[in-house]
């Protein structure tokens, strides 16, 4: 892997900024106190709070651009290393655990419950994103890989152990905390040390392992299965994950210790030592208005996935109270957050450049639309399809195989181009195309192996074209200190999205799927054996009997269902592209005019290209 030149320019950056912005004791003093004052008594002006806060950088940044500037050749190659070893990590564990959350599920008899787990998941992945931008900023990027490491150990362990759905459950949520922070980490880290033009191409780094994992997925999962239990193929990874996260501390923690030699991070105050360290802290991650968060999502769209099945729950007294608690959240939340909140959840100053609002509606679309042909997906392709588990197992990876193969290919076109909406609009486009094969393809009455097959990949190169594109966009819009910030709540839009379309599939699914199998087998008790665990039907029937193909009928007019619901979300997707801004990008690590709401100018230059008539 070669480091461009313009990949150094970065560094060059982060020192004019310094100059044309210089810092003095004085200055440096006053916004702290102003901080101080605010936590101690009222809330003050808001709106100068947070120009002031804008403007300061966070103890976090300011060691990473210090790390930064010692970087090495050998650092750089060993970060970028230890970026894809974690990520090829966590993303084959994350490609084997959605098959084995699968057969979990299906073991306690609650396979329907498999969108509640993965609603779940969203809500925690959601709500979890600005705080660790925040521990991320006020500590370090090194402080939040420790974190991760933790979290997703001790997550590991618990699912692995669990002995119900509820424990699984619980496991599920807390192994997200970790899975999210590495996420989000990684790509933070890449947009600390990558300049705007390479940021899409270098952002595929830690995406590169699904071409791997893709074709080894399968047989992972497969020979878990076949000479262990699901226990197992997850419990390995609370030993796996931490080992492959040592070249990337090891890279951080080098440079640090160059950084600290060379005196560069004797003027920075540890975090640690500052009075009412956890005062400070309740009001920096903003815990009321996280917990209201996570009330509001997990009290409204939790219970669209338990209400449904074969006995539907919608009149019981507690799917009523948790909607009734989670929409009276909602007030709540945005009394607190606009009268209570020292450090909102979401910095306001942020949310009014129309690209960032954009951005944040594209991630949130994409993952509800994905979600909606995707959940289920494993399990429609062992019972319809009559695949086995390995290819199962590597249908399921077709998009994240394609979307890397045209991504790291759309990155390196991009770094000449240097724009990016256009790439997005085209990338929208064939998103929809590859609804409509799905909708064919996994509808009634069509059982086209290779359209499925296809419709998977068209699927993989749209995704290829707009997601990582759109996070490179929302983050050429903001200043270095707010990147993790502006990165987090991005990545926090993909989870709300995700939590939405596991809430909206799961519901269609236990909502629809009885009664088609009831129509379709007309046995109310082999209806309840197919709903609750549906793999072992599918080994106990074969495809030639009446039973099997009766459930493949009602398989694939659900799926057809969960796929027009897709399709019908692409067109606001489409708008919300619209939207942004097509901002030209540099060789700087942040746009020098970026949060200054000024108009693009090119470089004195007056004619306008085809990429810049968007």
């Amino acid at each position: 892997m070669s480091i461009s030149p313009e990949d150094k320019h970065f560094q060059h950056s982060d020192l004019d900024e310094k100059k044309s912005h210089p810092s003095s004791p004085t200055n440096e003093g006053k916004i702290p106190e102003l901080h101080r004052q605010e936590l101690e008594g009222g809330k003050g002006d808001f709106d100068a709070h947070e120009e002031s806060m804008s403007a300061m950088k966070q103890a976090g940044v300011k060691r990473i651009e210090a790390i930064a500037e010692s970087f090495t050749p050998f650092n750089r190659y060993l970060l970028y290393f230890g970026v894809f070893l974690i990520a090829y990590a966590y993303g084959l564990d994350g490609t084997v655990r959605y098959t084995f959350q699968a057969t979990a599920t299906a073991s306690y008899y609650t396979h329907s419950l498999l969108a509640t787990v993965n609603v779940l998941r969203s809500i925690i992945a959601a709500a979890a994103q600005p705080p660790l931008a925040k521990i991320a900023d006020n500590f370090g990027r090194l402080e939040l890989i420790l974190l991760s490491i933790f979290f997703y150990i001790l997550g590991t362990i618990v699912e692995a152990t669990s002995t119900g759905v509820k424990s699984f459950c619980a496991g599920a949520v807390i192994y997200q905390v970790g899975y999210t922070a590495i996420i989000l980490l990684v790509e933070v880290v890449i947009a600390d040390v990558s300049s705007l033009r390479n940021r899409v191409f270098w952002s595929y780094v830690p995406a590169l392992p699904f071409l791997i994992n893709t074709w080894i997925s399968g047989d992972v999962s497969q020979a878990v299965l076949d000479g262990t239990t699901w226990q197992w193929g997850i419990g390995m990874w609370g030993f796996l994950y931490p080992a492959c996260a040592l070249p990337l501390i090891l890279a951080l923690w080098l440079a640090q210790r160059r950084a600290r030699q060379q005196g560069k991070l004797a003027s920075l105050i540890s975090p640690y030592s500052q009075r009412n360290f956890f005062k400070t802290l309740f009001w920096e991650l903003d815990v009321v208005g996280l917990i209201l968060i996570i009330a509001i999502l997990a009290l409204i769209l939790v219970p669209f996935t338990l209400a449904g099945g074969v006995v539907t729950k919608w009149r019981s007294g507690s799917i009523i109270s948790m909607l009734v608690v989670g929409v009276l959240c909602i007030p709540a939340f945005i009394v607190w957050e606009k009268r209570f909140a020292k450090r909102p959840v979401v910095p306001l100053h942020l949310l009014k450049d129309r690209t960032v609002l954009g951005c944040f509606s594209i991630a949130c679309l994409l993952n509800c639309s994905w979600y909606l042909q995707g959940d289920y997906l494993y399990t429609v392709l062992i019972v319809a399809f009559d695949e086995s588990i390995k290819s199962a197992t590597r249908i399921s990876s077709l998009y994240s195989f394609s979307s890397v193969i045209v991504g790291v290919s759309l990155g390196l076109v991009i770094r000449y181009v240097r724009r990016i909406k256009p790439f997005i609009l085209v990338g929208i486009c064939i998103y929809m195309i590859a609804f409509g094969l799905l909708i064919r393809y996994r509808g009634a009455n069509v059982a086209d192996h290779a359209g499925m097959i296809g419709g998977q990949v068209v699927l993989g190169v749209a995704g290829g074209m707009f997601p990582y594109p759109a996070q490179a966009l929302i983050q050429a819009t903001t200043k270095h200190q707010n990147v993790a910030v502006i990165t987090s709540l991005y990545l926090a839009s993909y989870s709300v999205g995700s939590a939405l379309g596991n809430t909206i599939s799961g519901a269609i699914w236990t909502q629809v799927l009885p009664g088609k199998l009831l129509a379709q087998l007309g046995n109310a008790t082999l209806v309840a054996e197919v709903y609750g665990d549906p793999f072992t039907f599918a080994a106990t029937y074969s495809m030639a009997t009446p039973e099997r193909q009766s459930v493949v009928q009602a398989y694939q007019q659900t799926q057809r269902l969960l796929c027009i619901t897709g399709i019908c979300l692409v067109i606001p997707l489409f708008a919300a592209a619209m939207v942004t801004k097509n901002i030209k990008l540099g060789d700087e690590q942040s746009a020098p005019d970026a949060e200054e709401g000024s108009k693009e100018v090119l470089a004195g230059e007056e004619k306008k290209s085809w990429f810049a008539r968007f």
